[in-house]
């Protein structure tokens, strides 16, 4: 029971899709440990407060909230049914987003910000799509149509994707991260965790789905989840298999 006297939910248990830029996941929104990650975090619960906590002790119970990058924050309380959306900080929303806290206010700036957003359904029509990018240039679309293509194999590198298309690398950087909304690098790696999910829900062990999708051993994978959501691999490919 928190100080409220109400339960909090304590165990996470939901359905999370990963694309390129942005993870989406609902349901029971359980504790997390102090923690930070690369990405921009935005939580909505649909009925019932969750709990959040910063490094220096702070705790506050909000509907939504808005976490920038690289803030250590706990999950204190969880709810049953919540929302929560990582964004790549580089990509247009996410720059967008991660300008709503005040840092100096950090818990209380979450939720001031999160106060900000609608509810969890009209940030979830906000989000973009898969066919509302709307690529014109034809050495985006061949780059986007080669990617997946490569996840398996060397690392990928701008040079070679630049000369195939016939374009300076500069050239192909800018075309990419104006059309696409997010710069190439980190493309690539979200599109790696969206092929590591995969084969994990088609059966593959974390190690077999960290070479399929190119990652050097389900260390590297270990990391970049660390990193990007605050989880290990076992906890993200359990949200979205």
């Amino acid at each position: 029971m928190s100080g409220d006297g109400r339960r909090h939910a304590n165990v996470w248990n939901g359905v999370a899709t990963v694309r390129p830029g942005l993870l989406v996941y609902t349901g029971t929104v359980g504790t997390a440990t102090l923690h930070a990650h690369h990405s921009v975090q935005v939580f909505v619960a649909r009925h019932d407060e969750i709990i959040l906590g910063d490094a220096a002790g702070e705790r506050l119970g909000c509907q939504a909230a808005v976490i920038p990058p690289g803030v250590p924050h706990e999950v204190v309380g969880g709810v049953d049914e919540a929302l929560m959306v990582h964004l790549d900080p580089e990509s247009a929303q996410g720059r967008e987003l991660s300008q709503l806290p005040d840092p100096d206010d950090a818990v209380a700036g979450w939720g001031q910000a999160g106060g900000l957003l609608g509810s969890a359904e009209e940030i979830i029509d906000a989000l973009p799509t898969a066919r509302e990018i709307e690529v014109r240039h034809p050495a985006v679309r061949r780059t986007l149509r080669t990617l997946p293509e490569l996840l398996d194999g060397p690392p990928i590198r701008l040079g070679e994707l630049a000369r195939a298309v016939n374009l300076s690398e500069s050239r192909l950087a800018h075309l990419f991260s104006e059309e696409v909304g997010l710069p190439l690098r980190p493309y690539v790696q979200w599109l790696r965790l969206q092929r590591a999910a995969e084969l994990v829900a088609a059966g593959a062990s974390v190690t077999e789905a960290a070479h399929g999708a190119g990652f050097a051993d389900g260390a590297h994978l270990s990391r970049i989840c660390r990193r990007m959501f605050g989880i290990a691999p076992s906890e993200f490919v359990r949200a979205t298999g």
